[in-house]
């Protein structure tokens, strides 16, 4: 594939004008990339490059491509994009799944990138905080030691480093565990009245997905005006809670009776937000409580 008419862009639904200061690639364009564009302003000009983009709504430009295919990506990056957003979901939670998803990504990305002619100015990656490992209670942030013991977190510290060597700027972005609409697995568990999949005394740092596409949007703005990021961020909201304390403030909130008890052996780990409180940026949801309330007056309706 090596036109960009093969990668099925639908012209007639946007002005290419120049005028516009920014075009931006939401790369693996899913729920966070259709968030982030939903909150950008007419200074952005959005590109949601997909496998299968037929579903993206009028407001982001469909680009029918495989992030992991050089040829089809080497054409893509000839439209000269200020700023990639990469976020990447595999196909399946297995280790082959996760390889073929992160580490063909950030290599078929670095390599495209080096040898464009109209590389972006900013690359920002997705990943998560299970590259920190198991700690005991303690808090972490972007200096602390990394220690992933699990293949998923082992795999998107190697994509990563990829990453890193990109010659334009970078920024990587440590997501704690994302909730958000259409994220029911947590509240399915609890009207059901099922025992936790987790120890109860084990701390869960989350941050709502409103709040993820907020993000993103606050670093392109300040990459835009100039301002020079940090190369990494931790990305989770103001209160870590344990297990227990989270699971019976839902019950509560939801009517339903949870029949459970904590340990006194605490584990797990709380996630410090201070570099991205630093930037200025401001969350919607600044705990559990304020996201949760959300979601549970739009789940109870009928």
């Amino acid at each position: 594939m090596n036109s960009l008419d093969n990668l099925q862009i639908d012209q007639s639904q946007f002005d290419l004008s120049d005028k516009l200061p920014a075009k931006i690639l939401l790369a693996g364009c899913g729920d966070l990339g259709i968030r982030t564009a939903a909150r950008l302003d007419t200074g952005y000009f959005c590109y949601g490059l997909r496998r299968e983009s037929a579903r993206l709504p009028n407001y982001i430009r469909p680009l029918k491509a495989d992030l992991t295919n050089f040829d089809q990506m080497k054409d893509v990056m000839e439209i000269g994009f200020q700023i990639i957003i990469v976020t990447i979901t595999p196909d399946a939670y297995n280790e082959c799944a996760y390889r073929s998803a992160y580490l063909a990504s950030a290599e078929t990305l670095v390599r495209v990138i080096n040898e464009s002619r109209k590389p972006p100015s900013l690359v920002v990656w997705t990943s998560s905080t299970s590259v920190y490992g198991q700690k005991s209670g303690e808090w972490v942030d972007e200096l602390s030691p990394v220690s992933p013991q699990n293949y998923n977190g082992q795999i998107l510290l190697e994509a990563e480093n990829m990453i890193k060597k990109l010659p334009c700027s970078k920024v990587v972005l440590r997501f704690s565990g994302i909730y958000g609409p259409g994220r029911h697995n947590l509240l399915d568990q609890v009207l059901a009245g099922e025992e936790s999949r987790r120890s109860l005394s084990q701390w869960t740092n989350r941050i709502h997905s409103d709040d993820c596409a907020g993000i993103f949007c606050h670093l392109m703005d300040l990459h835009l005006r100039g301002q020079t990021l940090h190369e990494l961020y931790l990305a989770t909201d103001c209160e870590p809670v344990k297990q227990y304390a989270l699971r019976q403030w839902l019950s509560s909130n939801l009517n339903v009776k949870l029949n459970e008890a904590a340990t006194s052996t605490e584990s797990g780990r709380r996630y410090r937000n201070e570099r991205l409180l630093g930037s200025e940026f401001k969350f919607l949801f600044p705990s559990y409580k304020q996201g949760y309330c959300e979601i549970i007056r739009n789940f109870k309706q009928p």
